[in-house]
């Protein structure tokens, strides 16, 4: 009898202890995904209206995928440091619908005489296959996992033949961000939040099994590729 009272006991305490930890964290961690996916709207939005972006808004809906940082930081004194956090939206060519997000964190180390710091916004162009695969995997490095290139701009610019195509904006004024050598990671936490469950990448992204009304208007704000047009990007 004892034994089964204290067994209880500790049912009890366990389930308390999920309660308490587990799911403000979840909670958490929903809220941030929820802003993350509000900022990146209004970073493609912005990046879209822009005047200077016409091969941008051309050829968005020709691309793999889109990922988007809406704040990247960097800063420090000696050693320096980026870091942000960002989602990626995928393309279905058979149906031409794009994806719910998938969250990632993405970061770099540099060293260098760095005082002070800054924020930027950063959106990458997955261009092939070969770069959308390398985003589903559990880390990615910039330029070294799959080729990397800065984004034409204007209307008769050409893009060099890379896997991504990255396009970086500070201040309001697109400029040439280096990104080289950053890191990819997922964020599990925050997609398993967003979603409600545990999820895989494959789920949100390929599958396209999952779904959010949270981001109804961010998917909304992304032109789909004409059924008879051919992808950019086929490696």
């Amino acid at each position: 009898m004892l034994k089964t009272h204290r067994f209880m006991q500790l049912n009890l305490l366990a389930l308390v202890f999920i309660i308490v930890t587990v799911v403000p964290s979840r909670s958490q961690d929903f809220s941030k995904a929820e802003a993350l996916v509000m900022k990146s709207e209004i970073t493609l939005k912005s990046f879209l209206a822009d005047p200077t972006m016409d091969w941008f808004r051309k050829h968005l809906a020709g691309a793999k995928g889109v990922f988007i940082v809406p704040q990247m930081v960097r800063g420090g004194f000696i050693f320096g440091g980026s870091g942000g956090n960002g989602i990626l939206l995928a393309q279905n060519f058979k149906t031409g619908s794009w994806s719910y997000p998938g969250f990632y964190s993405i970061g770099s180390v540099s060293f260098g005489l760095q005082i002070g710091g800054d924020v930027s916004e950063i959106i990458l162009l997955v261009m092939t296959n070969k770069g959308l695969n390398a985003m589903l995997s559990s880390e990615l490095k910039l330029g070294g996992d799959v080729a990397l290139a800065a984004g034409p701009l204007g209307a008769s610019a050409k893009a060099q033949t890379a896997d991504i195509l990255a396009y970086g904006r500070n201040r309001g004024a697109f400029v040439g961000i280096t990104v080289e050598g950053a890191i990819i990671k997922p964020r599990y936490e925050m997609n398993n939040a967003f979603y409600g469950k545990d999820v895989m990448l494959t789920d949100i992204l390929v599958n396209q099994t999952v779904s959010n009304p949270k981001a109804g208007s961010l998917r909304d704000a992304l032109p789909e590729r004409k059924r008879n047009s051919q992808p950019l990007g086929t490696r």
